[in-house]
């Protein structure tokens, strides 16, 4: 009795000669083809079981790659928004909140502004105050800002009210952001004033009218800073006209940062220092780089994992498609073409995995981008939802990825077609 390797094989045959198609046919991929399409016994589940596993590690490693890319993202994005990504200081042996007044010249500030790859530059200085209201006293830090400040960054943080009007630069003096933990501890809203007092050679309070409340999601930056108008500090302090406590440069490319430091300091006078952000607050950035650690483990286990699948899978359809294989050889075709035919199907099925996994993966990324339903531990995570950012070219080199990983490690199962005897093949049932 003719077994159904046999019978498959010469249908192949026999179409390919009907059709007229052998001359030039490329028959490895068309006999897998036609193995593909056929119907599986018991390769059946091993085979689907392989695609659901490279659906699921693709989808995953997608996922992996948008959080990964949108955390850093959005916390490296407040960091920038608040403190700009080099600012420029006086050199001060003292650390305190109080920076020594100094001023570039309007050369030099031309310069800076002028380099290629810096996007803005912004003045600031800051000064401790005590706020004193509802039978609660808090210690905070005042940032002054002036009307060169970007109000983007901060009209994206403002939960209710407004930005402080600078075109009115006196009544700007009066007017103060809060954040909302500061706001909710000293049971305070848009609209209320309050006394602020300053502790210098003698204590000078300040009265100021809340006209907007921010919320960062950063603890540290919602505990200690309070936005005002530089003007006043200038007035507090009994500074001169254009003196600051510092200024803020923001550039295009974040990835040139220390580059773009260097640079920048170059042109400054030996008394001024250029710190960037990364400096300025390592913590944060050492632990965003540790999540690249972390990233780079859940892909090569996904990796290892789809790999394993696939190799077990084509393990099966070999041992399934023996007597064919002991036929094809007793032909006389080569080892390399026979090979080919069980690549081309292993190709077929990745290329399944990858088809749902992409589904799969960018499904649900758009899903948490539009609705950010999946939630985080604010005081934890700094944001209340879990960001998610990804682009085309991520996904592809991704896909190509694990396309030539997979196809490269199943070379090695794929040799053993070389040591099947094609008598016993044939034998095999």
């Amino acid at each position: 009795m003719l077994n159904s390797d046999f019978v498959f094989l010469i249908s192949c045959l026999t179409f390919a000669k009907v059709q007229n198609i052998s001359k030039g046919l490329n028959f490895p991929y068309f006999l897998a083809k036609r193995a593909t399409s056929g119907k599986r016994t018991f390769s059946g589940l091993i085979v689907r079981v392989a695609i659901g596993a490279i659906a699921l590690g693709v989808a995953a490693m997608i996922l992996s790659i948008a959080v990964l890319r949108g955390f850093k993202g959005e916390i490296t994005a407040k960091q920038r928004g608040f403190f700009g990504d080099v600012v420029l200081s006086n050199y001060d042996l003292n650390v305190s909140y109080e920076p020594t007044p100094f001023t570039l010249s309007a050369s030099e500030v031309a310069e800076v502004k002028n380099l290629r790859g810096v996007s803005s530059l912004r003045y600031f200085a800051t000064k401790p105050g005590i706020i004193n209201v509802n039978n609660e006293v808090e210690g905070v830090l005042l940032k002054g800002i002036d009307a060169t400040y970007d109000p983007s960054f901060l009209n994206e943080l403002l939960v209710a009210g407004q930005p402080i009007d600078f075109s009115d630069s006196t009544r700007a003096m009066g007017q103060i952001l809060i954040s909302q933990y500061t706001a909710n501890r000293l049971q305070l809203a848009v609209g209320d004033d309050f006394i602020m007092y300053f502790v210098q050679e003698r204590v000078r309070p300040r009265k100021f009218q809340i006209v907007g409340i921010y919320h960062t999601g950063v603890e540290e930056l919602d505990k200690t800073y309070v936005v005002g108008s530089l003007s006043l500090i200038r007035r507090l302090n009994d500074w001169k006209e254009g003196e600051v406590g510092g200024y803020e440069v923001s550039i295009d490319n974040f990835n040139k940062l220390a580059e773009m430091t260097v640079e920048i300091q170059d042109l400054l006078p030996i008394e001024v220092d250029a710190v960037n952000v990364r400096d300025q607050l390592p913590e944060i950035f050492q632990w965003l780089d540790l999540l690249d650690v972390n990233t780079v483990i859940i892909l090569i286990l996904m990796m290892v994992v789809a790999t394993v699948n696939m190799i077990s899978a084509l393990l099966i359809i070999i041992l399934e498609r023996t007597s064919m294989i002991g036929l094809l050889k007793a032909l006389g075709y080569a080892d390399g073409g026979i090979r080919k035919i069980f690549l081309y199907q292993a190709a077929y099925l990745i290329g399944l995995g990858l088809l749902f996994g992409n589904l799969l993966g960018g499904g649900l990324y758009a899903f948490q981008n539009q609705t950010r339903y999946f939630k985080l531990d604010e005081t934890s995570y700094y944001v209340s939802y879990i960001p998610v950012d990804i682009n085309v070219l991520d996904v592809v080199l991704l896909n190509a990825g694990v396309v030539a990983v997979i196809l490269a490690v199943l070379l090695i199962p794929s040799y053993l077609i070389s040591k099947i005897s094609p008598i016993k093949a044939i034998q095999f049932q």
